[in-house]
């Protein structure tokens, strides 16, 4: 990455501001996050015993947690349709691409070393990882959850299965999302671009320079002319 020389304002190499997430991927992630909340929520009201005693009104609780949990795809899946979800599929594809660097990166997360000094795209790996994670909960859940649900077409050995499975799940997801919590909260600027969809250069620069790279390679070829 070159450096900017001193005095030679940011914008003469490309916007003090870039574009990360568009209102459709803000409103996709988000959506989603209330949905897992919710399910995490009347999950632990129906999974322990002292909440559900507390709480009461388990039908209620549970038709709130089926409910919310086949509502789950859906902000991803229209999300997805029709021209708005252009930003968001080209994400998805960042996400399902993994290079050396990022395999180098997690090697080190492994060894208890911090990545410093790899070089990122729009994702690091460890965000490559937590959705990957998180889309096989999603599709866990919803198979798991319809067994559990609709009991009476599943033999009992799949039903016993199901709702291990389904627990188990539920717990290491509750883990992984306490997790990706506490990083966005030490992460402002990558918090702040969830509201907001945009991210400084010098965000850019510090977490994200391919990326960057690529997002002035795309504004030059624009103020060229081309698309």
């Amino acid at each position: 990455m070159t450096a900017v020389p001193a005095g030679v304002p940011a914008e003469a190499h490309g916007p003090a501001r870039l574009a990360r997430f568009d209102r459709v991927e803000r409103l996709a992630h988000w959506l989603t996050a209330l949905a897992f909340l919710v399910l995490v929520v009347t999950g632990a009201m129906l999974y322990v015993p002292a909440l559900a005693a507390a709480v009461g009104r388990r039908a209620l609780v549970e038709r709130a947690h089926v409910d919310t949990g086949l509502a789950l795809p859906l902000p991803l899946v229209v999300s997805l349709l029709g021209s708005w979800g252009r930003g968001l599929r080209a994400d998805l594809r960042r996400l399902n691409r993994w290079s050396q660097l990022d395999r180098l990166w997690l090697g080190r997360v492994a060894r208890g070393q911090r990545p410093r000094g790899l070089a990122a795209g729009k994702f690091n790996a460890g965000q490559k990882l937590n959705t990957a994670f998180t889309g096989g909960v999603m599709v866990v859940m919803l198979m798991t959850g319809a067994v559990m649900r609709w009991s009476y077409f599943w033999p009992l050995s799949w039903r016993t299965g199901a709702t291990f499975v389904h627990d188990a799940v539920a717990l290491a997801f509750t883990a992984v999302a306490l997790g990706h919590v506490a990083m966005a909260l030490s992460h402002p600027g990558a918090l702040r671009s969830m509201f907001t969809g945009e991210v400084s250069r010098q965000w850019a620069e510090r977490h994200a320079p391919l990326w960057l790279e690529e997002a002035d390679g795309a504004s030059r070829a624009d103020g060229a002319g081309f698309r």
